[in-house]
């Protein structure tokens, strides 16, 4: 498997009339692949995953990888609420060649969700796991947020080598950075941090931004391990305000009206996600004109 870095996008799932539009996924991952980034991320939060039933990812999973190049990774959201289906659905993953398992924090029961059962959690999915996991700290979403102690005891575990956290929150990321091995890749898991987890030592970022503005991203990446700092500060200062409209004001409905903008297909969300309005619309187009990011009609 190639090294765990650089920007990564957590590709939305096409759908039209609420089923996977292959031919549609087919055509965006042949524009992604042709850019910068070191791979994608299916059936993360942007992709919808608790929408999708176990037959539907793994068959995502399985055309995912399989239109994608082969020189780049292909990383499957797998967690799930249980222990045994997140084991069983990151094997049924593996199976269909992906290179690596991004796992959620479980959280409907919050309350028994402390650090003795996540970290027993995380133990027993590497444990029986075929190929790596990533950690997935997503505390907008779950309401959880992993502890630098329990990542830091987790990256002992050698099939666990690396998280997204999307906590937003650099002086947790910048201890997580400092308490772990140094071959655990950290990943920022939003544009709007991005250059000072990287300042930091992040190995990259998985960046829902990364969907419509991926080479933008690569090169506030590749600023910062050229040593522009102050070259990649501008481009993170840009890029703030088209990712917050992709990510916690709009969301997933958001992101894929951007994506119909820049020439790729986004379509509807899956209900019960409502798709974005006109002035969204409009609110959204303005920022990638402003960022410099090329818009179709």
């Amino acid at each position: 498997m190639s090294s765990l870095k650089g920007i990564f996008a957590p590709i939305p799932t096409p759908f039209v009339d609420e089923e996977i539009a292959y031919d549609k996924l087919e055509e965006n991952l042949g524009k992604w692949g042709e850019t910068g980034l070191s791979g994608i991320v299916v059936l993360g939060s942007n992709g919808e995953q608790p929408f999708l039933d176990e037959e539907e990812k793994i068959e995502l999973w399985a055309f995912a990888r399989k239109h994608f190049p082969e020189d780049k990774l292909v990383i499957a959201g797998t967690g799930c609420e249980s222990t045994r289906a997140t084991i069983r659905l990151t094997k049924k993953a593996a199976d269909v060649g992906v290179d690596a398992a991004l796992v959620i924090t479980p959280h409907y029961f919050k309350a028994n969700m402390k650090d003795p059962a996540l970290e027993q959690y995380y133990r027993d999915v590497a444990d029986n796991s075929p190929i790596p996991v990533l950690l997935y700290n997503m505390p907008g979403n779950t309401g959880l947020n992993m502890t630098p102690p329990l990542v830091k005891r987790l990256s002992s575990h050698p099939k666990i080598k690396g998280i997204k956290d999307s906590s937003g929150n650099i002086v947790q990321i910048s201890e997580i950075i400092r308490d772990v091995p140094p071959d655990f890749s950290v990943f920022a898991g939003s544009a709007s941090f991005l250059l000072p987890a990287l300042v930091m030592g992040a190995k990259g970022g998985t960046l829902a931004a990364a969907n419509v503005a991926p080479d933008l991203c690569v090169k506030i990446y590749d600023l910062v391990n050229e040593g522009k700092i102050e070259e990649a500060r501008v481009i993170q200062k840009d890029i703030l305000a088209l990712n917050a409209l992709v990510t916690s004001k709009y969301g997933v409905a958001g992101l894929k009206a951007a994506l119909d903008m820049v020439g790729y297909f986004g379509g509807l969300p899956r209900r019960p996600i409502l798709p974005i309005g006109e002035q969204e619309k409009a609110e959204i187009r303005s920022a990638l004109e402003k960022l410099g990011v090329k818009t179709v009609a």
